[in-house]
């Protein structure tokens, strides 16, 4: 039996997230997911039952460059000849990037180490038609260099609860952030946050909050105001789904 390890790219738009959750009994809502589709296509390809491991769950609307999940099998098709057929049955929103062995104790969940989310902004005077589904258009000027000496307080062992969607309140709001970036590229400003796990909307309600304070309606010293509160009510709004992308997942 191998433990195969999964690489896959997706654009969310048209997907209830990775896995469906708190539903009424909807078979079309189920069948509309990413892992549904992927198990779906492994199954037919390989004759097996597969269940697959994630790394980690994206909402509905969330993109993907580098997912992972793991699978076992008892396949003898090589890798590369698995992937090829996999991308020839999967739709052309989803596709697997990479495969591999792996040793029997890799989790795709519980190995990972940390994970890189970016979330794009549009900053110009106009949307776009192309990636309407894609980055959020924001159209105010923003003091980027208030945003990121701001973000720089985010850095670091603390407890986001102020940025932790109000359902998730139960959960353990302590996480650990390793790196935050704000980078521009000609229209589009990027927001990218590594941290070992994240509470639920966290990086969209980190971003709503950098654009607040960009734009100039929170002033300076706000984020670490907001941090300490531990109030979700104090920070920033929560942006849309479209602009979030999963880039990595480091081991």
């Amino acid at each position: 039996m191998h433990n195969l390890k999964l690489e896959i790219e997706y654009d969310g738009s048209r997907y209830y997230g990775w896995q469906e959750q708190n539903t009424k009994n909807s078979s079309y809502r189920s069948a509309r997911t990413i892992q549904c589709v992927l198990e779906k296509v492994l199954k037919k390809v390989l004759q097996e039952d597969i269940k697959l491991i994630v790394a980690g769950r994206t909402d509905s609307g969330v993109h993907a460059l580098s997912q992972v999940a793991n699978f076992k099998s008892s396949t003898k098709i090589p890798l590369q000849k698995l992937r090829w057929a996999l991308n020839c049955l999967l739709p052309e929103d989803i596709k697997v990037t990479g495969i591999r062995r792996v040793g029997p104790d890799f989790n795709s969940r519980f190995s990972a180490k940390s994970k890189v989310y970016r979330y794009t902004i549009l900053n110009r005077n106009y949307s776009s038609a192309l990636l309407a589904q894609r980055v959020y258009f924001f159209h105010h000027p923003l003091d980027l260099r208030l945003m990121r000496r701001e973000a720089k307080i985010l850095s670091g062992r603390h407890n986001f609860k102020a940025f932790q969607a109000t359902e998730e309140r139960f959960r353990n709001p302590v996480k650990t952030v390793k790196s935050i970036k704000i980078s521009k590229e000609k229209d589009f400003l990027h927001i990218d946050i590594e941290a070992d796990s994240f509470v639920y909307n966290m990086v969209r309600n980190i971003a709503g909050t950098l654009l607040e304070i960009g734009r100039g309606r929170f002033t300076k010293g706000s984020m670490l105001r907001i941090l300490k509160s531990g109030n979700r009510r104090l920070a920033g709004p929560t942006l849309p789904a479209k602009g979030l992308c999963l880039v990595k997942v480091k081991y």
